[in-house]
């Protein structure tokens, strides 16, 4: 007898209250409530973070700004690119999940 085949858990876009990873396991095919928050939120995310990286390239360009605006513009950025690698991850993890 073959045992049913477990669906893969979704890494979520998002964090626990205590900076834990949340997951999402479930059976229908994505089209759930929180699957499409979660594809939403990552959308928002990208989009963020090509924002931020446009805004904060003449400023890393220009030699004469400020340290405590560099400093704000790099936080901005790592947060950005916190966000992109957790999609990066949560998008690779589900591509490997469907072979």
């Amino acid at each position: 007898m073959e045992r049913p085949v477990q669906p893969a858990a979704r890494l979520l876009p998002w964090q626990s209250l205590d900076g834990k990873p949340c997951y999402l396991v479930t059976d229908d095919s994505g089209g759930g409530y929180l699957s499409r928050l979660a594809d939403d939120l990552e959308t928002v995310l990208l989009a963020t973070g090509a924002d931020v990286l446009d805004l904060a390239r003449p400023l890393l360009d220009d030699p004469a700004s400020p340290p405590a605006e560099l400093r704000f513009a790099g936080r901005r950025l790592a947060e950005c690119l916190t966000d992109v690698l957790r999609v990066a991850e949560s998008r690779g993890m589900r591509l490997t999940g469907a072979e």
